[in-house]
């Protein structure tokens, strides 16, 4: 359709300095971008919760010198109970603890306890670490060059020796390292497909980097903004994971449409300058309709009060509004200066490519499929439909839960060094049981009823056949032995299990090896819902869990507690926005409920490939999880949400233009997939290579969390938009538009003739 706009100096007085203003930014936020890493976080820090007080009463309270602690495991080694082994270990522990940032050691040496008698061999030094700045991971770099450097001296003597840390902290600081690894590689992976991809759809070098370019500039965008941010709050390492995701997904999605606009003004006779600006007020409001229901998804995370999903919330809000800024002020401006130079470097395709190519305005095989799927709407709704609803029922077994099995990247030392403990059957000192008795005011743990109390509750947790070893105050004095005990421990035991008020001690509760991470979590909730003050014998005592499992515990609650107001806050908000951009109820809903079975069939096939294992060899795991990590579901629906979303005002807006114009509403939507089929298969093919390259990963979250969102906008892009959608909108007729869609439509605007 060809239109005059009023275009004068003034439109492009004002795109330039719109272009000055985002180059600007780009050039700030760009360089920060290189050293995000440094500055983000693989623990999770949920707000308020209980594992995370335990953790900071047993650094401040109790000023534990092992409150932050590493494991060093030590294998090939004289046996640390004979006269060479103690001769060994003295060596090492002197050595570690004269490392900058090491706030105690505790090996056999000092607590000569079977427990650091590993089975078939070997031991283990708990290392405690100072906190330095903003993480304790700042530490782990060093502390393994001083344990590289050790192992070489040992070695010497003992040629098959290996040491090795693990802990949460070193888990954390590999994760971290495995994630940019992997961010890396999918990058390699993706951009060469990407680019090839945008070729068979422009047929123009040109054409074709432009929309790689703002994706890669948003992600970077993103990432610089990230790393300021990073200075004030907690912020994970998921952000570049999903900044790339995203990045690439959205910013190309919002550049191809902005281009192939562009494009088609230019095929009708417009001028560069003019082509320019009706492709920013025409594409640019699709794209600001778009990018609201997506930052809507990304707002919603920002309610749920841990640092992972806060963070994807972040990175979705900064990498939207990048590409937005970028497809809608900085690209307008670069379309205008090139002009008909947009098609140079013509790229020749065979014939059944350029059939797809979205180089030329309407694609007739697009409308000749509009035409058949509104031919036959109840049909193509069954035959759309049904699939969907069928593998969307799958969606009702998802299991929130931690994965069975050992997902854990293999090649990470920290995770060898776990294997290596797993191995000793003593692992359970890594996903120990944090347990704080306090007492009631009047009570103090080295008095007669407060020991008393405390024998209780330990005796109490041994009996458990899930609990390999419990170690508090009185385990460690010995039966027959009392409080007065505790007066010639050692300082290091004495601040680890006492704290310096004496109503409170640590009773450290060591898991079997056969303890599955989601039976682990299970007893968290078991001892936070028992009667302490009965076990006890002590009206008012009260316990507190920390550690590894009781973290999971807090993570799987929040989610859990949260997902239903998220839920309510992504439809409800993206409701709202699809009601006032398009004025239109039937539109709204139809929207809305299309999300909905897109959401389900993609975690269906979550449900059938990942937690089933049906056809897991494909994304690179051997079976069946039997759960999906919890923080996944929340993440995708947030996502999958705002995204398939995209498609959605992508062609309807086009349906509705068609329609305001005078067409029938069967020619409106053979008119909108004509114009629109293209560029969202386009799109979307680019989107799920992206999201696909992340399942090749050693990340399971991530490789789920890709899983998930390939699949949902695979069947969006589809079956959702290009079949069910187009075939409801017929049915509907005018009732699409009401009350107010067809507002200063054409006096001779058809009545849906044909329907």
């Amino acid at each position: 359709m060809n239109e005059t706009v009023p275009i004068g100096n003034h439109a492009s007085r004002g795109r330039s300095w719109c272009a000055v203003a985002v180059c600007a930014a780009v050039v700030a936020l760009v360089p920060f971008s290189f050293r995000v890493e440094r500055h983000l976080e693989t623990a999770a820090h949920i707000t308020g919760s209980e594992a995370g007080r335990v953790s900071q009463e047993l650094a401040e309270q109790f000023q534990s010198p092992l409150a932050n602690r590493v494991i060093l495991v030590m294998r090939g080694l004289p046996a640390a109970d004979s006269d060479e082994g103690r001769q060994v270990l003295t060596a090492i522990v002197e050595g570690l603890r004269n490392q900058p940032g090491v706030s105690g050691v505790v090996s056999y040496l000092n607590w000569t306890d079977p427990i650091f008698l590993g089975k078939g061999g070997g031991t283990f030094v708990i290392v405690g670490l100072a906190q330095a700045g903003p993480s304790v991971e700042a530490l782990i770099p060093k502390l393994r060059e001083r344990v590289d450097s050790l192992r070489a001296e040992t070695q010497i003597r003992y040629p098959t020796a290996t040491l090795e840390i693990t802990g949460e902290t070193p888990l954390n600081f590999d994760l971290r390292k495995t994630s940019s690894d992997e961010v890396r590689d999918a990058e390699k992976l993706v951009l060469p497909i990407t680019l090839l991809l945008l070729l068979l759809a422009f047929r123009s070098a040109v054409a074709a980097l432009l929309p790689l370019g703002v994706g890669l500039l948003a992600i970077s965008m993103t990432l610089g903004s990230s790393a300021l941010l990073a200075e004030h709050w907690h912020l994970s390492i998921l952000i570049q994971n999903l900044a790339t995701m995203l990045g690439l997904g959205l910013g190309i999605d919002y550049a191809l449409l902005m281009v192939s606009q562009f494009r088609e003004n230019l095929a009708a006779g417009h001028s560069a300058s003019d082509s320019a600006d009706i492709a920013g007020r025409r594409a640019g409001h699709t794209l600001v309709v778009s990018a609201s229901t997506v930052a809507i998804g990304f707002a919603a995370l920002l309610t749920v009060p841990i640092s992972d999903i806060r963070s994807i919330g972040v990175a979705g809000l900064l990498v939207t509004a990048a590409s937005v800024l970028l497809a809608n002020l900085l690209l307008p401006s670069v379309l205008a200066m090139l002009g008909k130079r947009i098609d140079s470097g013509r790229v020749a395709l065979p014939d059944i490519f350029r059939r797809r190519s979205v180089s030329t305005p309407g694609s007739n095989r697009w409308r000749q499929w509009g035409i058949a799927v509104t031919a036959n709407s109840w049909t193509a709704l069954l035959v759309a439909g049904l699939p969907l609803l069928l593998l969307g029922s799958q969606a009702a077994r998802l299991e929130a839960g931690l994965p069975r099995g050992d997902w854990l990247p293999p090649q990470a030392q920290s995770v060898q060094a776990l294997h290596s403990l797993q191995e000793m059957d003593r692992a359970g000192i890594v996903q120990s049981l944090q347990v704080i008795l306090e007492l009631p005011g009047g009570t103090m743990v080295r008095s007669a009823p407060g020991w008393d109390a405390l024998s209780r509750v330990s005796a109490a947790l041994a009996s458990d056949n899930r609990a390999d070893r419990v170690v508090s105050l009185s385990t460690l004095a010995g039966q027959g032995h009392g409080p007065a005990s505790v007066s010639f421990m050692v300082e290091e035991t004495r601040k680890t299990f006492l704290r310096s008020d004496g109503h409170a001690t640590l009773i450290e509760v060591l898991p079997a090896s056969w303890v599955t991470p989601t039976e682990q979590v299970r007893w968290v909730r078991e001892i936070r819902r028992a009667d302490v003050a009965g076990l006890a014998g002590i009206t008012g005592a009260s316990v507190r869990v920390g550690g590894i499992p009781a973290l999971n515990a807090d993570y799987d609650s929040v989610v859990a507690d949260r997902l239903p107001s998220v839920m309510l806050l992504v439809v409800g908000g993206t409701l709202l926005a699809l009601l006032v951009a398009f004025r239109s109820i039937f539109v709204a809903i139809k929207a809305i409920l299309l999300n909905m079975l897109s959401v389900a069939a993609a975690f269906g096939a979550l449900v059938l490939v990942f937690q089933d294992g049906h056809g897991s060899r494909w994304v690179g795991i051997s079976g069946g999880t039997g759960g999906v990590f919890p923080v996944v579901p929340i993440l995708a629906f947030a996502i999958v949400f705002g995204l398939s979303m995209d498609y959605e005002v992508f062609l309807v807006a086009r349906v509705l233009e068609a329609r305001r114009s005078g067409l029938s509403e069967r020619d409106a939507i053979a008119e909108g997939l004509a114009r629109t089929g293209s560029v969202i298969t386009s799109a979307a093919s680019i989107m799920v290579v992206v999201f696909a390259a992340f399942t090749l990963g050693g990340f399971l979250a991530i490789k789920m969390l890709g899983f998930t969102l390939a699949v949902a906008v695979l069947f969006d892009a589809t079956l959702v938009r290009m079949v069910i959608g187009p075939a409801l909108l017929h049915l509907a007729g005018d009732w699409n538009w009401w009350p107010w869609g067809l507002a200063g439509a054409n006096a001779g605007l058809a009545d849906g003739e044909g329907q």
